[in-house]
């Protein structure tokens, strides 16, 4: 499958029922941009078909999970029309979808930090186990931006009461906030995140892999509202339009030109 897939920014194995998608990107922090959004949606259609598979793991290689966007893909979007813009955000937003919806079970290997949109993969997927020295930040009103197209999955995660916090403040919190707010499952020392991520997935192919999906369903199902193409159309368009405004265009520009945003001046 991996080789029909073509995949250039992600790694992939299947051992024992247990498929791993690797971001593969430690030297931008495993930021992405269109190729990875592209490439991870692929991923995970495949593996929703694939029968064999019964658990996902979604981990990264390097120092950091996810940095959030990539700078040259910032640079991209900030000379965006509003079409292009609208286009690149439902293509973000269908991935995080993709990801969510699946029917398999995604655990997040949590082994480093994870910012901005790389919250949002976490957020995804259905388990998070954290290493205890990773951080996490949702860093977009800083560049004047905001979690649009992540936020369905990260409130769903920490809750509305943090997310009232953390998407106005920007601030950064550790593994322990995480674990405290629910953002993550569990926290373990570094050496550990594998054995932990490990035995979650093989208690999951141990059950019926019928009653596994049916369970996953159950609580998309009864917890929240569905997550559907208007929420996602709402998100991509919340994004497009901070993007394209005056503010939006400054905090990028200034974040990719290391000086500080018109209204810190």
């Amino acid at each position: 499958m991996t080789d029909a897939l073509n995949l250039q920014r992600l790694r992939f194995a299947v051992e024992g029922h247990v498929a791993r998608v690797t971001l593969d990107r430690s030297d931008v922090r495993n930021a992405f941009d269109e190729a990875t959004i592209v490439e991870l949606t692929a991923a995970f259609r495949a593996l929703d078909d694939d029968t064999s598979v019964r658990a996902i793991v979604l981990a990264a290689n390097g120092p950091a999970f996810c940095a959030g966007a990539d700078l040259n893909w910032m640079q991209r979007m900030a000379g965006y029309s509003d079409a292009e813009n609208r286009a690149d955000a439902l293509g973000l937003a269908t991935m995080l979808n993709t990801i969510y919806t699946c029917r398999k079970p995604v655990i997040a290997r949590v082994q480093g930090d994870a910012y901005a949109g790389g919250m949002g993969l976490v957020a995804a997927c259905d388990i998070a186990i954290s290493a205890d020295n990773a951080n996490f930040c949702l860093s977009e009103a800083k560049l004047g931006l905001m979690p649009a197209t992540i936020a369905p999955y990260v409130i769903r995660a920490m809750g509305a009461r943090a997310a009232h916090r953390y998407f106005v403040t920007a601030e950064r919190f550790d593994a322990a906030e995480a674990l405290r707010i629910g953002f993550v499952h569990q926290v373990v020392a570094a050496e550990q995140l594998d054995a932990a991520v490990n035995a979650v997935a093989a208690s999951i192919v141990a059950n019926s892999p019928n009653a596994v999906r049916e369970c996953k369903q159950l609580v998309v199902d009864l917890a929240e509202r569905a997550i559907d193409d208007t929420l996602i159309t709402d998100t991509a368009d919340r994004i497009a339009r901070i993007r394209a405004s005056d503010e939006g265009r400054e905090g990028v520009r200034s974040f990719l030109e290391k000086r500080k945003p018109s209204w810190l001046a």
